[in-house]
């Protein structure tokens, strides 16, 4: 692919090389991460916000982030409870109506009625 035909932004991004292209992409997912924010909605500067996730999944699944947290760990002992804070577990749940879940057809289930 020809950098000259990309303009400034193909440029930049033709010109980086794995290194540079992993911290970007590293970047873009801690991005994502602190802010909640949808993959979609990672600023362009990240990059194409498919290949930060593309990027993320294949970090997840090959344990890359294990490696990486087992290194930090490893260069300071000293700090494992703050680094064990650092952890971010998915709780995503999709709450059912209360009926759905097994409450009494009938009883009452909300406030007052006037």
């Amino acid at each position: 692919m020809d950098a000259d035909r990309l303009g400034d932004a193909g440029r930049e991004r033709a010109s980086r090389s794995p290194g540079e292209r992993s911290s970007v992409d590293a970047e873009g997912i801690i991005w994502r991460y602190r802010t909640g924010s949808s993959w979609r909605d990672v600023p362009d500067h990240f990059g194409a916000w498919q290949s930060i996730w593309e990027r993320h999944r294949r970090w997840s699944d090959d344990g890359t982030y294990v490696r990486m947290f087992a290194a930090v760990r490893e260069a300071a002992p000293e700090r494992d409870a703050q680094l064990q804070n650092l952890l971010s577990v998915d709780s995503t749940i999709a709450r059912a109506h209360q009926h759905s879940a097994g409450a009494l057809h009938g009883a009452h289930t909300g406030g007052s009625v006037e």
